[in-house]
């Protein structure tokens, strides 16, 4: 699944264009949140590493267990949303967050802050309520 994300520069439509350009030998299928595709494993993580090219902060890809079409989990022959869609949804709206990660980068020190003494707790504690 390739999932545009909010402030994508690249439609759905522009997506699948651009999948086809390709030629590679992969099944597309336009969707409502961007792509999905499939086909032979290589050639799908080639189009999944030219297509991020596209927009690196903006495109996602989400493996799926089942392939487009299939009757398990099409909802054209099963009705309704398809089992699933509901996460996809959810986590589309964290993509915006996501993006701005990407595009602004933070150090991130995992070493844990060093515990201080009992002591130096109360004299801050005292320091503190002196100046109220």
């Amino acid at each position: 699944m390739i999932v545009l994300g909010p402030g994508c520069r690249v439609s759905s439509k522009e997506l699948m264009n651009f999948l086809h350009l390709l030629e590679l030998p992969i099944n597309i299928r336009l969707t409502c949140y961007g792509a999905n595709i499939n086909g032979v494993r290589e050639d799908i993580m080639e189009a999944i590493e030219k297509t991020r090219k596209l927009d690196p902060s903006h495109i996602f890809i989400k493996f799926r267990g089942f392939p487009p079409g299939d009757p398990r989990r099409c909802r054209a022959k099963r009705g309704g949303a398809r089992e699933g869609f509901h996460q996809i949804e959810a986590e589309y709206k964290l993509l915006e967050d996501v993006s701005y990660a990407l595009e602004h980068p933070k150090h991130v020190d995992l070493e844990l802050p060093k515990k201080i003494s009992v002591d130096d707790f109360k004299s801050i504690v005292d320091e503190v309520e002196s100046k109220k």
